[in-house]
């Protein structure tokens, strides 16, 4: 149990920090940038959404073979880390943030990545905190992708580690609820710690 917990917190922790990173990288680029065919990837990103994640596991399965990543943690955690719905969620936020900040950091000679990390960063706490939340627990129950991609039991995430332990004709319930009881408590924890941020931010988010 200590090694499944330990890893799954790598992959939910690791996945998240990266993902935000380049969500709102892409998305600040999607909403303040002017360039050809925005709207076109902007459409792109979105319709990936449409596809769940059965229907391209196979040829997913298939690019990590060929990248080597099976049985890593690296193919546990890059697939992973694309999520249209993080760059949406951040790229309406951004909409609404009003461009006067922008254009005072631009006449005091930022650039465009300044204004990034000076201006823009600072102000999406709250829709970063509530994406970070909404991240943290999809990657702590993902169970598919980890059964996909590892063979190796000392990469089984909690998920894993709890199906691991139900037997074909006979399961000790009274260990797999108490490990089930386990690997809810960290779920708990961070949606407790960051309800506000998530409500506070899909109130303000809107649909501009």
């Amino acid at each position: 149990m200590p090694r499944f917990l330990l890893n799954s917190a790598i992959v939910s922790v690791i996945v998240t920090v990266v993902a935000l990173f380049f969500h709102s990288m892409a998305a600040y680029a999607l909403a303040r940038l002017r360039f050809p065919g925005r709207g076109i990837i902007f459409s792109g990103i979105m319709s990936t959404l449409l596809v769940s994640l059965p229907v391209i596991l196979v040829p997913l399965f298939l690019v990590a073979k060929q990248l080597g990543l099976l049985d890593s943690d690296a193919g546990l955690i890059v697939p992973s880390i694309f999520h249209a719905f993080g760059i949406f969620l951040l790229r309406q936020y951004y909409l609404n943030i009003p461009r006067e900040l922008e254009e005072a950091a631009d006449l005091d000679g930022c650039g465009y990545w300044r204004r990034y990390w000076s201006v823009i960063l600072p102000l999406s706490r709250p829709v970063l905190a509530s994406l970070s939340v909404l991240f943290f627990l999809a990657n702590w129950d993902a169970f598919l992708w980890p059964l996909t991609i590892t063979r190796n039991p000392d990469l089984r995430v909690i998920q894993l580690g709890i199906a691991g332990m139900q037997g074909q004709y006979a399961s000790a319930w009274n260990l797999i609820l108490a490990a089930a009881v386990i690997a809810a408590i960290p779920t708990v924890v961070v949606f407790v710690a960051g309800q506000k941020r998530l409500v506070d931010a899909m109130k303000t988010t809107g649909l501009k």
